[in-house]
């Protein structure tokens, strides 16, 4: 196990044994740890007493599927979330990141791909450098222990939602185009549509207006992409 990923362990839910075994040999050969759980309702229990560092979630699962998971993970937890499923409309992948997952790959996928998508998340929810200063007025973003305040108040932000939200604080009232956050949100040239920042600036806009109720945080800017008011 290389030294830098002992004790990164990876929650697999999957009710196919022989896929989520395929899932560990991949990851354990990265250097990863693994837990496999079969049974939805074991899922929020297992989260809640041994979280893990990213979790690989199937949608259909007996017990409690997926995507109820997901929403209930969100209410106390920023855990980094890859669905895992065989529905492959764009609709079901867009509602998929609305309830706040970080990634949604359909099957049949890659192992090997699955893995770097696992190892891109982590990179970026962990960058080495760490910002904590202010830079718009009453916000704080710690990137290094993916920490978020508006306020005072903390911010229960994903992966995603909160390097978002340190991009459009480099620059507040700048106009950053839609091309120009998907480039740096995913550097790994999976294919991505304006739809999927959509998903996330509404997520993350929702999150800064329980804050501010009666503030536009983040506004569209029509057929250009989106900029930071605070």
């Amino acid at each position: 196990m290389t030294t830098e990923r002992r004790g990164v362990r990876i929650l697999i839910v999957e009710d196919e044994p022989k896929l989520a075994a395929v899932m560990a040999d991949y990851l354990h050969i990265e250097g990863f740890e693994t837990t496999s759980i079969s049974d939805g309702a074991e899922v929020i229990p297992f989260i809640r007493t041994t979280p893990p560092s990213l979790m690989l979630l199937d949608l259909m699962l007996p017990g409690r599927n997926g995507m109820d998971i997901c929403r209930e993970v969100r209410q106390f937890s920023t855990l980094p979330v890859i669905i895992l499923t065989a529905r492959v409309d764009e609709a079901d992948r867009l509602r998929g990141l609305e309830i706040g997952a970080d990634d949604y790959v359909c099957k049949p996928f890659s192992p090997r791909e699955v893995v770097a998508r696992v190892k891109a998340i982590l990179r970026r929810s962990a960058p080495p450098a760490a910002t904590a200063a202010p830079v718009a007025t009453g916000l704080e973003v710690d990137q290094q222990f993916h920490r978020a305040r508006l306020d005072g108040e903390e911010l229960k932000l994903t992966p995603v939602e909160l390097r978002m939200l340190a991009l459009l604080m480099k620059s507040p009232g700048r106009i950053f185009p839609r091309d120009y956050l998907l480039n740096q949100l995913y550097d790994d040239h999976r294919v991505v549509t304006d739809r999927t920042i959509d998903s996330h600036i509404k997520n993350l806009r929702r999150k800064l207006q329980v804050v501010r109720p009666d503030s536009e945080p983040i506004v569209s800017v029509y057929g250009v992409g989106y900029r930071l008011e605070l």
